[in-house]
């Protein structure tokens, strides 16, 4: 079984939240046989461990993170490979794939692009 985890930074504000929420429910409508959970680095839970630990426990074998970050600062850069070498190490039996950041595709930079152009 695979699974998405749909991975950013995390706030104290509930309302933040829904962007993501709203892509992991778009994830499950284009992928119905993928599981989907939300992670975050701090401010929010679950956690990256927590949301794996929950995807494993329902027989989950390979992972793919996606990073939900427009930039590659250090938390993509540095924090968030930190945290996958953790998991890999914790559970050897269980593939995990760390994709590039969503900012760095240059479909999404032309879709934020095209809509600040219709905004202006």
């Amino acid at each position: 079984m695979h699974a998405i985890i749909l991975f950013a930074h995390g706030s104290r504000d509930p309302l933040w939240h829904r962007p993501m929420q709203a892509v992991a429910q778009r994830v499950l409508q284009s992928a119905p046989g993928v599981a989907v959970e939300c992670a975050y680095l701090e401010l929010s839970t679950p956690n990256l461990a927590s949301a794996c630990a929950s995807l494993l426990a329902r027989g989950v074998v390979t992972v793919t993170i996606v990073p939900l970050f427009l930039g590659v600062g250090k938390h993509a850069r540095e924090d968030l490979p930190l945290l996958v070498a953790e998991l890999r190490a914790a559970h050897p039996d269980t593939e995990f794939e760390l994709q590039a950041a969503v900012g760095e595709d240059t479909r999404l930079i032309a879709l934020l692009a095209e809509i600040a152009v219709e905004r202006a």
